[in-house]
């Protein structure tokens, strides 16, 4: 586990330097750092807005009696797009967007449910054999 998020550490940042710097020479430097920045202020707004329709859903679920799960992994997701959308580079914009975009949100939320139930069962598994 530490050598996959070392390796992601490391790649991920180098990757987002090459594009940047690719970029600033199609573009031009200040082009780049108005996109970068545009894409900052666009995912931050975003995020509030998603955000805050979000935590006046969550409220309705806890008035109803019910626990809103589903919609806490929901918010859990936004602030990490947004989070991602405000360092910059261009894959993790993208990757904060696509956090909060709700179709695709679902999509990631749906992956998330089946690699924790994997995980669940994969645990469960091996208490049998070890009990």
């Amino acid at each position: 586990m530490f050598q996959r998020l070392l390796i992601l550490f490391i790649t991920i940042p180098l990757l987002e330097i090459l594009i940047l710097i690719r970029l600033g020479e199609l573009m031009g430097f200040w082009a780049t750092v108005s996109l970068v920045i545009g894409t900052g202020i666009l995912g931050a707004w975003l995020a509030r807005l998603y955000g805050w329709s979000l935590w006046i859903e969550i409220q309705q679920e806890l008035q109803m009696g019910r626990m809103p799960t589903d919609k806490m992994v929901d918010g859990l997701l936004i602030l990490i797009g947004g989070i991602v959308l405000l360092t910059p580079g261009l894959l993790t914009d993208i990757m904060g967007f696509l956090l909060l975009i709700p179709f695709t949100r679902k999509i990631v939320k749906v992956w998330l449910k089946q690699r924790f139930e994997k995980q669940i069962y994969v645990s469960d598994d091996n208490e049998i054999f070890r009990g």
